[in-house]
């Protein structure tokens, strides 16, 4: 599923009882490695250890939220030691709400299921004795959590639970899942400002073996997003050319369940936005353009129409940065994506108290587009 997002902090920081731990070995994916090492993300509440329910959910039915239109969605079974079927069915749950509404909206869902599931809180190192089966359903559980949880804009837990997903995949030698999560920090590090240990991430993700295109490519383009924010300009586009070939290479036997993640959209989206933070803006606009406007979810691609729309700007193209403003405001409230809210927010601010001379009317726009935001996420997810 799944922006550096330095290094020198304390590491591990707010990382909890796993600050320090092997979270790779036996996965064949660094062993030693610590998914924390050197990063310092911004304290926040630990949905692991400091989760209120709230009304909205009703656990005599195991988990229940309300949905926004007053609707349930309950969930039996969640209680104590759940089965597979009952975890499995939460977790695909959650992707459909994130799919489809962005991570703001599975928030509350999976805020239940932790408290739920004592499992989903446990020291790892407690369930060295469940089956292999089970750590895994766990793991994938964990790291669709994560998942959620940047996209959601709580970056400090969304990294405690890919610690968490990562040491589950560790006693079970699940690697694809590793993978995935190593994956998923990457664009966390990189979003918080973090591009070596971004990098990190990935060389971690990539492992000793051989991979299947569409994985291989995923990594590249994590690389490439990082190797942007360190301040290189060839060496991102050579990254995206490596990304963009293996791509066409097609799909193989060996990808895991979630390569459909990486499609034509996915990858003409990143080909621009990593154009965009070399400021080649010229190149970056009709890739962003393409992957905006092009049909089907999952929601998060909402994404690149607020790179489209920085792009835009950085260009000077005045009048399409309006058009696009217009287009976008009367639906900006209702975007589940913190990640999309944040980029718009800082944009429109950008507009209003940067440097330069910005047309009158896209100021007006930029006004309109911060109204009709919704506001940040709360501190506690």
């Amino acid at each position: 599923m799944g922006a550096d997002i330095g290094g020198g902090a304390d590491a591990g920081a707010g990382l909890g009882p796993w600050a320090g731990a092997e979270l790779c070995a036996g996965t064949g994916l660094g062993a030693g490695a610590d998914l924390c090492t050197d990063v310092s993300l911004s304290a926040g509440a630990d949905p692991c250890t400091d989760v209120s329910l709230g009304a909205s959910a009703d656990l005599r039915v195991g988990v229940g939220v309300r949905d926004r239109h007053g609707g349930r969605r309950g969930w039996r079974g969640l209680r104590g030691r759940p089965s597979l079927g009952a975890l499995r069915a939460v977790t695909r749950r959650l992707v459909g709400l994130d799919s489809t509404g962005g991570g703001a909206t599975a928030v509350p869902l999976a805020r239940a299921v932790v408290r739920a599931v004592p499992e989903a809180t446990a020291d790892p190192a407690a369930l060295a004795g469940a089956e292999s089966d089970r750590l895994a359903v766990l793991a994938e559980l964990c790291e669709v959590i994560g998942w959620i949880l940047f996209d959601a804009g709580h970056h400090g837990a969304a990294h405690r639970m890919n610690a968490r997903a990562l040491a589950l995949a560790e006693l079970c030698g699940d690697r694809w899942t590793a993978r995935l999560t190593l994956l998923n920090d990457s664009m966390l590090l990189t979003h918080t400002g973090h591009p070596r240990a971004a990098l990190a991430a990935a060389a971690r993700a990539r492992g000793p073996r051989p991979l299947p295109p569409r994985v291989a490519a995923l990594i590249l383009i994590r690389e490439a997003h990082a190797t942007a924010m360190l301040g290189a300009r060839r060496e991102p586009v050579d990254l995206m050319a490596r990304a963009d070939s293996l791509f066409l290479d097609g799909g193989s036997r060996h990808d895991p369940a979630w390569a459909w993640w990486l499609d034509e959209r996915e990858l003409t989206g990143h080909r621009g936005w990593v154009a965009a933070r070399l400021r080649d803006f010229d190149r970056a606009v009709p890739l962003l353009r393409r992957a905006a406007t092009a049909p089907g979810d999952p929601s998060y691609r909402h994404l690149f129409s607020a790179h489209l729309l920085a792009a835009l700007t950085g260009a000077g193209a005045w009048s399409d940065a309006e058009r696009l403003v217009v287009d976008l405001a009367p639906r900006a409230a209702d975007l589940g994506s913190a990640r999309t809210t944040d980029s718009l927010r800082g944009t429109a601010r950008r507009l209003l108290h940067g440097p330069g001379r910005v047309p009158s009317s896209v100021r007006d726009a930029a006004v309109f587009l911060l109204e009709s935001l919704a506001p940040p996420p709360s501190r506690r997810p």
